[in-house]
Formats: structure tokens, C-alpha cells, sequence
């Protein structure tokens, strides 16, 4: 069933690359958005089969391949994992249905989407570190075409220096991989916590040095951060949605998986610089969204704020605190979907993103109502009030970290409340006031009258709203798949992590 969840994206990519190309893509953007569908249908199926009472891995699959190098296919999930499955099945299609029929090399286009798709849900399924990383480099390629070729002017910087900073990211990943096993003296590249107990505390700090970097690039976190914002405002919207919901929680994932699970003794050691790291991250990214005047610039940078939290709970790790990095990649990919999916449209509508241009788009009949409506929701949600998805997930971090780093947790929080600063700021100027479009030392009213939002650009931000509400109010309907594997699974690793020296508190 895993290895499903792989080919199904994979064959698909190839079936569309090959489908025969006459006039418009809507017949290739059909059969795209139906294999992502059948990706989603599949995943479904091992939520549904997915036994909530156990914290191991289930549905394993594992099939030697290369011995000599010790590369197996070795696949599983658990409750780590699981929701970030769904995420990138989910996000997945609603990329592909915001995507325009019409778009130009559809073929190439939607092949990548597929590609993509593919390789996160190899690595979130990997349980092989080459296997792994493997998946994780297969995502970069497409992800630089998808933005060299469909991106905005200054498409070709950004696209490069995305692949520049990520590659940097894979290089230092592999070469910790390899320490971990050169050192642990295995053959293997299997996944295994305990592969690391012979290594010393030494080069087990070293190797998480490096797995901190290479995942903090991804991430991103400060001050590896400057790629993502070039990426986004560059990117088209639904790749902005791939980008920002699914592949910076590669990086997170990563940390946790492979940082706190693999190397929990040095863990334990660096967790007050890490809780550090995450209070510097949270205030940078909130402080510089506070300073953008271009909506998708100001979403971009709130991304690296909100990965700090993810950080700092994985810092503390406490099992509460621990459940809140799941609950927080899962909101902060609903709602920055939402926030991209909502940007796009004011920039299809309006022709501009600039905050200082941007006046009055509330106005019930001739702005866009319901694309501002919708962003009053997001950025609630993304402000952590409560009845959102981002308040339970804020709340479990914060409070899962405060009896480990009270003073960083009180710092975050602060973030927390700039969220709100900036969110209102691009509200108020953006969507209250008179409908207008013009700089305001013109002085002059436009009278605007902005080209009405077909239903089926509203629907995927509606579909999301609902969802973030929904998990809301019942944030157990999604806590629980995780519960077990926080409790379980890494419980042992967790106790050893927890055990912060008292001059570092």
C-alpha cells in the first residue's frame, strides 16, 4: 500500500509527459488532477487502515536492493509521518485543480507536480537513510523547473538560488548519513535509534551540527532563510502551495526524525541552543513580515517565523511538545495554502500585490467579499485564535516547552502576538477603507470595479477554510493519529532528550 502512494505519482508523470498534446492542456490538466485524486483515495486508505493503538511502524515494506552499499527499500508509517502523508496528497490536488488549464507546456507542467508528489511521499515513507535522502533530492530538480519556467521576471535568480542553498542542504545531509554509519560500524543504512549508542557524544555532536544545517536550509531557518522569500514571490501560486505547505516540512520532519530520534544524546546536549535558534527565527521572520509591503512576501517571511515553533517544541521535547510539531506542520500547511491560494487571486484580480496600492478590496460589490473573507479567516487562523487549527497547535508547542525553556517559550509567544501586528497590518491597508488601486499620493479615488472570482478559484480556499475550521473545534480528530507515536514510539528517545543539564535551564 506504501509503495502506492509512490508509484501511483510516478506512473502517473509518466502518463501524462507521454499523453498526446492537441490544442489546450485541459484534457492533460484532467487526467493529472484525476491520478492525484486516485493519490489521495490511496492515502485514505492507510488512514483508514492505520491502527491508532499501535506506536510502531506499520505497513512495512522492505525488499533488498543495492547490498553493497547497503541501500535497502525499506518503508513504513507512523504517527509522525501520517499526517504529513495526507498533507502532501491533499495540497497536491489542490495545486493541480488551482492550476490553469490553459498554461502553457502543460505536459512538462503537471508531470513535475507529479514528480514532486512522488518523492515526498518517498521520504516521509523512507525508513532507509540513503532511501531517504535519495526521495529527498528527487523533489529538487522539479521543483527548480517548475519556478525557472513558469515563474515571474526574476524567475532565473530565484530558481538558482533555490537550488544552490538546497543542494548545500542534501550535501551536508548525506555526508551526516554517512558519519552516522561509518562510525556506528553497520553495513547498513537501515533506519535504527539505536544505530548511533556506540558513537561517542563528540562526533555525535558534530553529526547533528550538520543535520541541524542541512535541514535547517530547508526549513528554512534564520539565516538560512533568504532563498524562500526570492522562491515564493517568484513562484506561481499553486507551486507557492507546494513549496510553503509540503516541502519546508521536509525540513521539520527531518529534524525530528532524524535529529531528536537518531542522535537524542547530543540532542540533549544542544537543545538550549536550539531553543535558542528558535526565539532568534520566531522574532526575524515576524519583525521582517511586519517591514513587506508585497502581500506574498510578507506570507513568505511569517513562514519562517512559524517554523521556529516547530523547533523550539522539538527543543524541548516533551511528548505534549512533540505532538505540537505534528499539530503545527499540519496547520501552518493548511493556512499558508489558504494564504498563497488567497494572494494569487487578489494578484489575478487586481494586477498587483503591493500593500501600499491595495485599498478597500472588501467592498461587497465591486471587490472581491469573499476572497476577503476568506482572508480575515486565514490570518486569524495563522494568529493562533482560538477555534482555528493554528490556536491548538501554537498552544501544544507553547505549552509542551514552557517547564523546559520558560524564558524562549515567552519569546516565542511574542512572535505569536506579531503575528497578529503584521497580518492586521496587510487586512486593514488591503481590504478595509474605499475600493481603490492607486498609490495614495495620487489622492484621487479610482472607481474600480474588479472582475468578479469564478467559483472554481474559490473553491479550493473554501475547501481549505473549512478544513482549518473543522480541525479546529476538534483538534482531536487529528491529534490522534499522533498521540500513540509521541507516547510510544518515542517515548525512550524523548526521556533521554529531556534530560537538560540545570546550568542550561
Amino acid at each position: 500500500m506504501l509503495s502506492a502512494l509512490i508509484l501511483i505519482p510516478l506512473i502517473g508523470a509518466l502518463i501524462v509527459g507521454l499523453w498526446p498534446q492537441t490544442g489546450p492542456g485541459k484534457q492533460v490538466w484532467f487526467v493529472t488532477l484525476l491520478i492525484q485524486g486516485a493519490s489521495l483515495l490511496g492515502t485514505l486508505l492507510v488512514v483508514a487502515q492505520f491502527d491508532l493503538q499501535q506506536p510502531e511502524l506499520q505497513f512495512v515494506e522492505s525488499l533488498p536492493w543495492i547490498d553493497t552499499l547497503g541501500l535497502t527499500y525499506q518503508l513504513g508509517v507512523d504517527g509522525l509521518s501520517l499526517p504529513l502523508l495526507v498533507i502532501n496528497s491533499l495540497l497536491g490536488c489542490i495545486a493541480v485543480y488551482a492550476s490553469s488549464e490553459t498554461i502553457q507546456r502543460p505536459r512538462l507542467y503537471f508531470s513535475l507536480i507529479l514528480l514532486i508528489n512522488a518523492a515526498v511521499a518517498g521520504a516521509f515513507l523512507a525508513h532507509n537513510l540513503l532511501l531517504f535522502f535519495i526521495f529527498y533530492e528527487l523533489e529538487l530538480i522539479p521543483l527548480y523547473l517548475l519556478i525557472a519556467i513558469w515563474g515571474g521576471a526574476r524567475r532565473g535568480y530565484a530558481a538558482t538560488k533555490f537550488l544552490i542553498y538546497t543542494a548545500t542542504s542534501g550535501i551536508l545531509i548525506l555526508g551526516s548519513f554517512l558519519g552516522v554509519v561509518w562510525l556506528s560500524g553497520s553495513n547498513s543504512f537501515n533506519y535504527d535509534p539505536t544505530l548511533t549508542q556506540s558513537i561517542a557524544l563528540l562526533p555525535q555532536s558534530l553529526l547533528l551540527i550538520a543535520i541541524l544545517v542541512g535541514f535547517g536550509i530547508k526549513i528554512p531557518l534564520f539565516p538560512f532563510h533568504t532563498w524562500l522569500p526570492d522562491a515564493h514571490v517568484e513562484a506561481s501560486t499553486p507551486v507557492s502551495v507546494l513549496l510553503a505547505g509540503v516541502l519546508l516540512k521536509l525540513g521539520t520532519y527531518g529534524i525530528v526524525r532524524f535529529g531528536l530520534q537518531l542522535l537524542p544524546d547530543a540532542w540533549r546536549l544542544l537543545s538550549p541552543w536550539l531553543a535558542a535558534w528558535a526565539v532568534v527565527s520566531v522574532l526575524y521572520g515576524s519583525l521582517a513580515a511586519i517591514a513587506q509591503t508585497d502581500m506574498k512576501k510578507m506570507v513568505a517571511y511569517s513562514s519562517i517565523g512559524h517554523m521556529g515553533y516547530i523547533l523550539l517544541a522539538a527543543a524541548a521535547a516533551t511528548p505534549l511538545a512533540i505532538l505540537g510539531t505534528v499539530m503545527q506542520m499540519v496547520s501552518h500547511g493548511l493556512i499558508s495554502g489558504l494564504l498563497f491560494l488567497l494572494v494569487g487571486i487578489v494578484y489575478a484580480k487586481t494586477g498587483t500585490r503591493d500593500l501600499t496600492v491595495l485599498r478597500g478590496l472588501l467592498n461587497p460589490e465591486r471587490g472581491l467579499p469573499i476572497v476577503g473573507s476568506l482572508m480575515i479567516l486565514a490570518v486569524m487562523a495563522s494568529a493562533g485564535i482560538p477555534g482555528m487549527v493554528g490556536f491548538i497547535s501554537e498552544f501544544l508547542v507553547f505549552r509542551g516547552s514552557f517547564l523546559a525553556f520558560p524564558i524562549p517559550t515567552l519569546l516565542c509567544m511574542v512572535g505569536s502576538g506579531l503575528t497578529a501586528v503584521y497580518f492586521l497590518l496587510l487586512v486593514n491597508r488591503a481590504f478595509f477603507g474605499r475600493l481603490a488601486i492607486t498609490p495614495p499620493s495620487d489622492k484621487v479615488e479610482s472607481d474600480v470595479m474588479l472582475p468578479p472570482v469564478a467559483w472554481r478559484d474559490r473553491v479550493p480556499a473554501i475547501a481549505l477554510a473549512i478544513i482549518i475550521v473543522v480541525l479546529g473545534l476538534q483538534p482531536h480528530w487529528l491529534a490522534r493519529w499522533s498521540e500513540i507515536t509521541t507516547l510510544g514510539e518515542l517515548s525512550p528517545v524523548i526521556e533521554v532528550a529531556q534530560q537538560i543539564p540545570p546550568a542550561a535551564l
